[in-house]
């Protein structure tokens, strides 16, 4: 009697949900803005990892259970290129603080499932924001459920430092020392007016130096005239350090 060995074919779990990453230019400019200011917020730490548009796989064995959040931020997990979040490889650890941003095209339906799925799997921190409206809503978790966060003005991320503020019906992100989030072309902006001011100031620096070498050279000329003029005087028989009658 023979027995026979059935191999079970591996499980795939998919870098890919076919989905694209934003549907128009408006959300994806504010996907960009969010994961690369809090990319550079924790660059000198290699326990943060931050990530956008990236499938995240709670449970091991299945992968139909997932999710791409516009951005993700894990605190406890390394720096690092993946293809995916599988939680399992990851310590155990979920994202703690997830960002999504609408697009026109969002149904409620697909708005709740995102907001079951982060709430079942133990997101901390949830914020949705509407870029064509200006609008953004929060949850934190409290006693194992996502609350919602009854004012996002003025509201400090317990996880991330960073503050919410209502500005001109708009709500923007300011990092820890106050600065503001900003986009790559608002950063490149910054650059260029602080390399005009930095030229400024070395022009101005090397204008004032010059002014010194100008007043120095006056003052040595000056100088020497005056050890000449001496020097006839004493010439004469004159001692130009006495009192003239």
């Amino acid at each position: 009697m023979s027995s026979t060995t059935v191999e079970t074919a591996p499980i795939v779990y998919p870098d890919s949900d076919g989905m694209p990453m934003a549907d128009n230019t408006q959300q994806f400019r504010a996907i960009v803005t969010i994961q690369g200011n809090l990319d550079a917020l924790f660059r000198d730490r290699d326990d943060v990892f931050v990530a956008g548009d990236l499938l995240w796989y709670p449970v091991e064995g299945r992968p139909d259970i997932r999710r791409a959040p516009d951005v993700l931020v894990a605190f406890g997990r390394p720096k690092g290129d993946r293809g995916s979040y599988r939680q399992w490889e990851e310590g155990g650890i979920a994202p703690q603080v997830v960002f999504e941003v609408l697009s026109p095209g969002n149904t409620l339906t697909e708005i709740a499932a995102k907001f079951e799925f982060y709430d079942t799997y133990g997101v901390e921190e949830y914020y949705v924001y509407d870029p064509e409206r200006g609008e953004m809503t929060g949850w934190r978790q409290a006693a194992g459920r996502l609350r919602v966060i009854e004012e996002i003005d003025g509201w400090v991320s317990p996880r991330l430092g960073v503050k919410f503020r209502r500005e001109g019906g708009d709500v923007r992100l300011y990092l820890p020392d106050g600065r503001p989030f900003v986009s790559f072309v608002e950063l490149q902006a910054q650059l260029e007016q602080e390399r005009q001011r930095a030229e400024a100031e070395q022009q101005r620096a090397e204008a004032e130096a010059q002014a010194r070498t100008e007043a120095e050279r006056r003052a040595e000329a000056e100088r020497q005239r005056a050890e000449r003029l001496a020097a006839r005087l004493r010439a004469l028989g004159i001692d130009p350090e006495s009192e003239m009658p």
